[in-house]
């Protein structure tokens, strides 16, 4: 009887203490398994995700880099031949009038400049430049280009030596610009009149 009672109480005690149920292990399995149906799936996805992108973008900096660096040489290539163009208008400009004269070139500047074609006023200034580099070069101002020849001329020498740098700029302008420099008629009107006064003080108009 003792047996019987000892092991109904032995039950009874253990139904009256139950042993705990585990929550955290089950999550942690879960958390940590691998299978795609399970969060460590959806992880090795994103990752998935992740790695793709990443090698998209740097696919997409580097044709970015090749188009930039194409772009680059091309412009430099188009500013030489602008340059190439303009060096080839002033020696036909050169050759035309060196040797004509000076009433005759003042004319054609003069014939330019009232024209109603912007390409007109441009050659213009182109030639009035050249005649300024011409007298400036006879008259003894050393230097391989007409800005080297002004910047060894000082305000006393030449007074108008401001107007000869401000029409020179906008002939550089020209040059370096091509098309895309917007040149207006009063613009241009403005620099053959400076010009013309740097020309009158040097007395070769």
């Amino acid at each position: 009887m003792e047996s019987i009672y000892g092991a109904t109480n032995t039950a009874t005690s253990a139904g009256m203490n139950p042993v705990p149920f585990d929550v955290v292990t089950p999550l942690i399995n879960f958390v940590s398994n691998s299978d795609s149906s399970g969060v460590g799936g959806i992880f090795s996805f994103l990752g998935d995700v992740w790695s793709t992108f990443a090698i998209l973008a740097y696919l997409v900096c580097i044709g970015m880099l090749i188009v930039y660096v194409y772009a680059s040489t091309e412009d430099r290539q188009l500013h030489r031949l602008r340059v190439e163009i303009l060096k080839q208008k002033e020696r036909i400009y050169d050759e035309r009038f060196r040797s004509g004269p000076k009433n005759s070139r003042f004319a054609d500047i003069k014939k330019h400049i009232v024209s109603n074609n912007p390409n007109d006023w441009k050659l213009a200034i182109i030639e009035a430049d050249i005649i300024l580099d011409e007298t400036l070069k006879k008259a003894g101002y050393t230097g391989t280009s007409l800005g080297e020849r002004l910047r060894s001329i000082s305000p006393a020498q030449l007074q108008s030596l401001d107007d000869a740098w401000q029409a020179h700029k906008v002939r550089n302008q020209i040059a370096h610009g091509g098309a895309d420099f917007i040149l207006t008629r009063r613009l241009a009107e403005g620099t053959i009149k400076q010009y013309q006064r740097v020309f009158t003080e040097l007395d070769v108009a």
